[in-house]
């Protein structure tokens, strides 16, 4: 592509940013009260602290309305022209069918924009950021509104203490829009990355067209999350420091000068080894797991927010980084703007 026709293309502005959190908390105490665990066990291995729960009843949807709500009056903007298209990533849609973000769009009074789910788990934002700057970039919109949001505890083993203590619930948000590679808030050099030979490391083994939930799988069927902790500690590690660096490279920023890394928020280790390994202090790694435990693929944007006026300064550079199921991960760095949650 020519220069300028590069200095044509429309950026990816972030303008709006919120996030929601259920009110219901589980402490590691909580939780050591039903399964066998402790809070010294859980903290240990993983750095949480406490999660947050969605009341029965609550669906994912509910989760992504009240965010991207908070995003949008962050940026400002109401009625049906809010902006041109909404996309939701999500490991937990409230259906297997129909997706969940039309629903969203329509509660959220935004009337006929396309609308429609993105699914790469805890690497879903990412993945669904990137869509919205494609869009963008090509015309097709002036604005987007992405959510990240989940209810882990709907798909959670209540028996399984591996994952009840990792996973919490939540939603967050951004708005982006139209606008110059030169602004605060434009999205950069990106990577986004699978490996499908992987799929079977992070899963629901039950539900979906390969294992249908049908009386003949009998005792096969397993509609719970399933994960193989130590094969992926070890991926998500080596993935997200190598497409940090990457990222990071591209924009010409060497390691060092960038301000915060904000992380998937899967696990403390996980966190600290990869700041390790890319050669940050791990002061500048952002934290927000101890508070709210793995939300997939609302962890950036919740993180996001919580940072904001806080540790994320406009002009700092950025690196978001994430890993998931499929296997999939990715990185974005961007330049952080003058933007609060709302």
């Amino acid at each position: 592509m020519a220069p300028d026709q590069r200095h044509r293309t429309p950026a990816a502005v972030v303008c709006g940013l919120g996030g929601f959190l259920p009110p219901q908390v589980i402490t590691n105490d909580d939780l050591g009260r039903v399964l066998d665990t402790s809070d010294t066990w859980i903290r240990s291995r993983t750095g949480i602290l406490r999660r947050h729960r969605a009341e029965p009843g609550t669906a994912t949807s509910d989760l992504a309305v009240e965010a991207g709500r908070r995003a949008l009056k962050s940026a400002g903007r109401d009625g049906e022209d809010a902006v041109d298209a909404v996309i939701v990533a999500t490991t937990t849609p409230d259906r297997i069918c129909p997706a969940t973000a039309p629903a969203v769009a329509w509660r959220l009074g935004l009337g006929t924009v396309p609308a429609f789910d993105v699914g790469a788990v805890c690497s879903g934002f990412l993945y669904a950021l990137v869509t919205a700057r494609s869009l963008l970039a090509s015309g097709a919109a002036r604005s987007v509104l992405v959510i990240g949001a989940e209810t882990y505890s709907a798909i959670l083993d209540p028996g399984d203490r591996s994952t009840l203590a990792i996973f919490g619930d939540g939603a967050g948000a951004v708005v982006v829009r139209a606008g110059t590679p030169d602004e605060p808030g434009a999205i950069g050099p990106a990577v986004l990355a699978s490996d499908g030979s992987g799929s079977d490391l992070i899963s629901v083994p039950s539900g979906g067209s390969r294992d249908p939930f049908r009386a003949a799988t009998g005792d096969r069927a397993d509609p719970y999350f399933r994960m193989q902790g130590k094969q992926v500690f070890r991926q998500a590690v080596e993935r997200m420091s190598e497409c940090s660096r990457q990222v990071a490279e591209r924009s010409g920023w060497p390691v060092e000068e960038v301000d915060v890394l904000v992380a998937h928020q899967a696990n403390l280790r996980i966190l600290q080894a990869v700041a390790d390994r890319i050669g940050m202090p791990r002061e500048r790694c952002h934290v927000h797991l101890d508070r709210v435990g793995n939300t997939a693929a609302a962890s950036i944007p919740l993180a996001l927010a919580d940072a904001a006026g806080e540790v994320l300064r406009p002009g700092h550079r950025v690196v978001l980084t994430a890993f998931g199921g499929g296997l999939t991960w990715g990185a974005i760095a961007l330049t952080w703007p003058d933007v609060s949650p709302a």
